[in-house]
């Protein structure tokens, strides 16, 4: 069984022969899967549904651990200024998610001033739907949620379908997906374009 320790030990390399070793890689959400419509709360709109969003542009979904994270603070900070923008010039929707409960990610949202849309799945029902989840002793605590799900460092970028494009998991926050690829698989999904 994987273990928190685990996760924090290994390279990009060794965690996908870690995911192999125990079966977690298949199961996970990979391109070509349906994205499961479940509804999320957004800290300053209340209940959001991923299928409205689908019906005016691509959806990107990046998920993080909790406002507190300082990695996890620092991508969304990074990806506000750096993404978002070109994700909007693009019709589509940017939208981070955590298991952490709304009122702490909204603090979060209003401090860093973040243009995305920022939303809980307090009872992880999209991350277990996705299978991106791991159980994390201790994380009730910073979630304030009652519960110690996480999900793996995970983008997941959906074409207006409904159908999953792209997928990138890793093992933590420590070295993110730039934003230049995600903005290149959107962008090919607007225009029609294969990604080179």
């Amino acid at each position: 069984m994987t273990t928190v320790q685990d996760l924090r030990r290994v390279d990009d390399e060794a965690f996908r022969r870690l995911l192999d070793r125990n079966a977690i890689w298949k199961r996970m959400v990979k391109a070509g899967d349906r994205l499961p419509l479940m509804p999320l709360l957004e800290v300053d709109l209340g209940p959001i549904h991923l299928d409205r969003l689908l019906h005016t542009g691509p959806l990107v979904l990046v998920f993080i651990r909790y406002a507190g994270s300082a990695d996890c603070e620092a991508l969304l900070r990074s990806y506000s200024e750096k993404l978002e923008p070109a994700l909007t010039d693009l019709g589509a929707h940017l939208v981070a998610v955590s298991t952490q409960e709304p009122g702490r990610l909204a603090d979060l949202k209003h401090r860093d001033d973040l243009r995305m849309l920022v939303a809980s799945d307090p009872r992880h029902v999209l991350i277990d739907a996705l299978n991106i989840g791991f159980g994390s002793p201790g994380a009730d605590k910073p979630l304030g949620t009652g519960r110690s799900v996480l999900p793996f460092a995970t983008v997941v970028v959906a074409d207006r379908s409904g159908r999953v494009r792209f997928v990138d998991v890793r093992p933590n926050w420590l070295s993110p997906l730039p934003p230049a690829p995600i903005i290149d698989v959107v962008n090919s999904l607007v225009t029609g374009r294969s990604r080179r």
